[in-house]
């Protein structure tokens, strides 16, 4: 296929391959040569007409723009502006039918289930993490099924009022994750973000999963840590796996590095599996608010209630005026490499994110380092960098995490995640990186074979696979940061 249109109200198309200036899909003929990814007008638009992708608006002409001409920063520019307003006109659509979907998993004494069988050293401020890496070292090899890991960050003291209390909050969520069979918390003792105060925001918990380090207030603070280890140790070895549903599964979506290929191939595939899991019983959670900037009427028309219309809506003005605050434009976005791809606009990149979440109705929404409360569709507040909401959608609860690439990187978080290529020839360049190819679908393989199999992957990956990217550090926790430092 030469050119993609998504939508009938499409005024501009995808070239997946590129086009040379005079090549002809039989239809439409190319007036300039149209890169790989990048879009070509269908029809004539006038100097400050719309233009539309995916049925929505991506921006404006700058100029006249003829049929056959490669629309990108040259002649179409962003809408966006402040905070706007939306009226609620639900849209509902029914999901696919419900499947059986299982996989095999550790079932944790809250009831929730892990997918990974790991022992989790997470110091409450960064002074504390060569203390955390020296218990790890000390302690020695763990049983064949158990791993340990210390997550390092550099917060956690010197922060004052929300800044401080996303950090605690993150912390304490990370600590609960079922994919943790026990948690070993580790501070120093004066920092203003201590082990007392973390506690106070874990809630309920169980104690022999989760237990404490201050290191200021120990003879010998590696001895205590060690013998703190191997207790979960004990405890992680007897696990076992067993026979779980859908119901128990949460999936964080993500993209980064993203091309104009990915709002056709990865992040849609990757949306049919959303609502395959949910119409199961399962879960997801939809993150990287400022890239809803310009896709707000696709995900309001989704909500089950007006309720949760009016926390979307607050939560995305909330971002534009976290924007705005600082003096910044919140059309920004895209980065050099979206454009070098053939995403010209916030609008028309927000629009082919958002598909990863499907059709599926938005059940729920929750703050920056809360928690998944909802069976469904949740979006999750948090930035688009890549690190950041990554490490807030594992906080989160999502025992793994699906990320979108149409450019590639190494990156994984703190739970596996899976990468999936918009584009064959990423995939046959970095295979290292890249788990799934979803560039199939333009040489025509079935969308819902590939459906299938990216299925069957998340699903063995649940049940003990390894992603590419978990052979590579994922030890760093990225840390939303907005606030003084003392």
């Amino acid at each position: 296929m030469k050119i993609i249109r998504i939508e009938d109200r499409d005024s501009v198309a995808v070239c997946p391959f590129g086009l040379k200036k005079g090549e002809s899909d039989g239809n439409i003929t190319a007036q300039s040569d149209v890169p790989a990814g990048h879009k070509i007008a269908l029809i004539d638009i006038e100097p400050g007409e719309k233009v539309f992708k995916y049925a929505y608006p991506i921006g404006h002409a700058s100029k006249k723009i003829g049929a056959g001409e490669h629309v990108h920063s040259h002649n179409l520019v962003s809408d966006l502006g402040g905070t706007e307003s939306w009226d609620y006109a639900p849209l509902l659509c029914a999901g696919p039918a419900a499947e059986k979907l299982t996989f095999s998993g550790f079932r944790r004494s809250d009831g929730k289930v892990g997918i990974r069988n790991e022992i989790w050293i997470i110091p409450t401020v960064g002074c504390a993490v060569p203390t955390a890496r020296a218990i790890k070292e000390a302690a020695g090899d763990a049983p064949e099924n158990v791993k340990v890991k210390v997550f390092s960050h550099s917060y956690g003291c010197s922060q004052l009022g929300g800044d401080l209390e996303n950090t605690l909050r993150l912390l304490a969520s990370l600590a609960k994750h079922p994919n943790a069979a026990g948690t070993l918390i580790v501070g120093l003792g004066c920092e203003n973000g201590n082990v007392g105060e973390l506690k106070k925001r874990l809630g309920d918990f169980d104690d022999s999963r989760i237990l404490f380090l201050e290191a200021q207030s120990e003879d010998d603070e590696i001895k205590a840590g060690v013998e703190a280890v191997k207790k979960l140790l004990r405890e992680a070895a007897r696990a076992k796996r067993s026979e779980c549903g859908a119901e128990d599964l949460v999936i964080g979506l993500k993209c980064g590095g993203s091309d104009g290929l990915s709002g056709v191939t990865a992040n849609p595939l990757i949306g049919t599996f959303t609502d395959r899991l949910i119409s199961s019983g399962g879960s997801a959670a939809l993150t990287e608010v400022p890239e809803m900037f310009g896709a707000e009427r696709a995900l309001t028309s989704r909500c089950v209630s007006r309720e949760v219309f009016g926390e979307t809506v607050k939560m995305i003005n909330g971002f534009r005026e976290y924007f705005m605050k600082y003096g910044e434009k919140i059309n920004e976005n895209p980065s050099p490499g979206n454009r070098a791809g053939g995403i010209t606009t916030l609008e028309e990149k927000s629009l082919g994110c958002v598909r990863k979440g499907g059709s599926a109705p938005i059940t729920d929404v929750v703050g920056y380092a809360g928690q998944i409360r909802k069976k469904g569709l949740t979006l999750l507040c948090a930035p688009g960098n890549d690190l950041v909401s990554s490490t807030a959608l594992a906080a989160a609860g999502c025992q793994a995490v699906l990320f979108s690439t149409g450019r590639g990187t190494p990156f994984s978080c703190p739970v596996p995640t899976v990468k999936i290529s918009s584009n064959s020839a990423l995939f046959e360049k970095k295979k290292a990186w890249i788990d799934f190819d979803a560039g199939r679908l333009l040489a025509g393989e079935d969308r819902k074979a590939l459906s299938d199999e990216l299925t069957g992957l998340v699903l063995g990956i649940a049940s003990g696979k390894e992603t590419k990217g978990e052979k590579f550090d994922n030890s760093e926790l990225a840390i939303f940061k907005d606030g003084v430092t003392l």
